[in-house]
Formats: structure tokens, C-alpha cells, sequence
């Protein structure tokens, strides 16, 4: 894909592929017999599919990003070098009936369960006619089963394990997912999400998104033995991990999960290795270079997610002419969705008097 030296990380700036590395993503999901079958199993219509999420989701953080820069709003929370993580586990979805709950950094989400990036992009503006009118920039819309989310780290968990808990009630065979970040695992409402949907066996799965940071506080200051390999027994529920910067081993392990589920065997606990090659927003990106070690952003700049599938699928016989032209349509779907949540931040500004609907309080 396209490079941007105004808004990329250096490491993907410079960014070319590592033979060695291009030879390890091919063979990650391929390690696990079950997982090896799903991925062989995937036509190129699919293979290009995650390809376009991918770039789907980088771009619209891009867009975010350059809009911070030029002023149109303050701040962003992005994702950058976690896009599999998202877009991975959401193809291997039904989309037509599954329902996720992203956090702010999992946006590709919402895209890729059919909202309009436009709607994502109104809602940073806090447009009239943004999913949720104006009122929240955590943006989601239940008419694509998209779940709108709080900031309020790990409730979500809860909230999940209600609504799988509501499918299993009503004879459905819906799954529920949602992400929580590595430091989440420490909220008490995650806690007892996770306890709740394991006693209950709701189908649900919950990807705990572990990018070594929690904030500005390293993985090893707040969790031991470090590693999330044990969580998921600990509750009595199905886990396993993912390369969080693999979307073929993302989407297999999803798909497992999904089965399980379906099968009355949920939850399902994922954990997805990653590393965000960024602050906690836009605001704080120096601060995070300040804190953290230069190794971390030189090793996982080496396994960007999209350079390395890219390479991946060249490997496997898919023409660069092919990727070229992903790349030019999903580009051009991002520049319109930008011209058409631009236009709606001139025209549909919410009216004040609006802040009042939809909001409950007792006598």
C-alpha cells in the first residue's frame, strides 16, 4: 500500500519486507491443523476481502490523523499496527447476524460489519446526522449490529455476555464479540462479565487485545506473569491465541470460536498479540516514544500487518495488479466518505435542544 510520511509511523514509511518475517506469517495459522483448514479453505475474493478491511481501517485512521493536524478536530484514538485484530476476527463472522461492541480503536469494525465510514467520520464531527446525533465520538450503530460503546474500559464485557446471554435465551445462534485492551482485564465489570458469561455459557467471545500497554503503563507493571495464556481457564471457558498482527490467523481462530459458540459451547476467550505503533491518541504520540523503548516500535514496525499480507498474498499467486486495484477503490470510498461527513459538518449542526432526547432520569 501507499506510504504516508506525514502520518505513518517512520518504521512504515521506510517499511520493506523481511523474508524471514513474510515466511512466518505464511506458516502462523497454517501451525494449527484446524486453523490450517480454514485458511486453505479461503478463495481469493475472500483473501482480497481482508485486504480491503485492512486498508479500509488504516485509511480512515489516516484521514483522522491528517485531520488533527490541519485542525478539524483535536484528538483521535487510532489503531495503527492493530487492524488485523479487528478486521480479522470480524470476516470470520455472520455478519448479517452477529453483533460486535468495538472499543474506539477497533472503528474498522464498524466499516467492516457494513456501516458507512461516513457514519464514522460524523461522528468525530459530531454531526446532526451521525449514529448517535451528535452526542459521542465512540460510534457504532445497531442497525449493522454494531453496538455503540462507552469509555468506561471493560463494560462492554457485561453488556456482551447480556446480549449473547438474551440469543441463548431466544433458541438463536447469534454470537456476540467485543475487545478489551490488556489493561481493561484489570476493571471489576470485566471481571464479572467474564465469570457471568462462562457460568452461563453464553456464545460470546471476547478478544483481549494485548498491545503491552495500558495507557502509558507497560504490560509487566500491571499484569503478571505477563502473557495471557492462562486467563481464559481461570474462568472455565474455551482460549486460545492469536498473532494479533496476522489477519489469516485472526480470522481462523475467530471462526473456531464461532463454532464453539454456535455449538453451545461458549464463550470463547481470544488473545490477540499486538502492539499499537502510537500513543494512547493523537495527543500523546511523543510521549510514547519517550516512554517506551525504540525496540518495541523497530520490531513490531517490521510486522506491519498490511506490508506483510501484502507480501503473503503475492507469495500465493495474487497479482499486484489486483491489490492495486483494492487499493484504488477503497481509497476512493475513503475520500468520499470524507467529502460527505464534511459537507454534513456544515449543514447539519445538532440542535441544542436535542441534548435532552433519549436521556432518562427518575423523579
Amino acid at each position: 500500500m501507499k506510504r504516508y510520511p506525514a502520518y505513518d509511523p517512520p518504521e512504515y514509511v521506510s517499511w520493506t519486507p523481511d523474508p524471514a518475517l513474510v515466511a512466518e506469517f505464511g506458516k502462523t495459522a497454517r501451525q494449527d491443523p484446524a486453523r490450517r483448514k480454514i485458511v486453505d479453505g479461503l478463495d481469493e475474493e475472500a483473501l482480497l476481502g481482508l485486504y480491503a478491511g485492512l486498508l479500509r481501517t488504516r485509511l480512515h485512521d489516516v484521514t483522522l490523523k491528517r485531520w488533527v493536524r490541519t485542525g478539524v478536530i483535536s484528538k483521535a484514538w487510532l489503531g495503527t499496527g492493530e487492524e488485523a485484530a479487528t478486521v480479522g476476527p470480524v470476516h470470520a463472522l455472520d455478519r448479517a447476524t452477529d453483533i460486535v461492541a468495538p472499543m474506539i480503536r477497533n472503528a474498522g469494525a464498524c466499516a467492516e460489519m457494513g456501516m458507512p465510514v461516513a457514519d464514522s467520520f460524523r461522528s468525530y464531527l459530531a454531526t446532526a446526522d451521525s449514529p448517535s446525533h451528535g452526542r459521542d465520538l465512540h460510534h457504532g450503530s445497531m442497525a449493522y449490529r454494531v453496538l455503540q460503546p462507552i469509555s468506561h474500559v471493560g463494560d462492554m464485557v457485561p453488556v456482551i455476555a447480556g446480549i449473547a446471554l438474551g440469543s441463548k435465551m431466544r433458541g438463536e445462534k447469534r454470537v456476540a464479540m467485543t475487545w478489551i485492551g490488556d489493561g481493561s482485564t484489570k476493571a471489576s465489570a470485566t471481571h464479572e462479565g467474564f465469570n457471568f458469561a462462562a457460568v452461563q455459557k453464553v456464545p460470546a467471545i471476547f478478544i483481549v487485545q494485548n498491545n503491552l500497554v495500558a495507557l502509558g503503563t507497560r504490560l509487566g507493571q500491571h499484569h503478571l506473569p505477563e502473557h495471557f495464556d492462562d486467563l481464559a481457564a481461570s474462568y472455565g471457558m474455551a482460549g486460545a491465541v492469536f498473532d494479533g498482527n496476522n489477519v489469516l490467523d485472526g480470522f481462523a481462530a475467530t471462526r473456531l470460536a464461532v463454532g464453539l459458540c454456535r455449538a453451545g459451547e461458549g464463550p470463547v476467550m481470544l488473545v490477540a498479540e499486538t502492539f499499537r505503533m502510537g500513543g494512547h491518541a493523537t495527543h500523546d504520540e511523543r510521549e510514547a516514544r519517550a516512554t517506551f523503548p525504540a525496540e518495541w516500535f523497530e520490531r513490531w514496525g517490521k510486522r506491519d500487518p498490511i506490508g506483510l499480507y501484502e507480501e503473503h498474498l503475492k507469495k500465493q499467486g495474487i497479482a499486484g495488479a489486483a491489490l492495486e486495484a483494492v487499493e484504488a477503490r477503497v481509497e476512493a470510498e475513503i475520500l468520499a466518505a470524507e467529502a460527505e461527513a464534511l459537507q454534513s459538518r456544515e449543514k447539519a449542526v445538532p440542535d441544542p435542544g436535542s441534548a435532552v432526547g433519549g436521556v432518562y432520569a427518575g423523579s
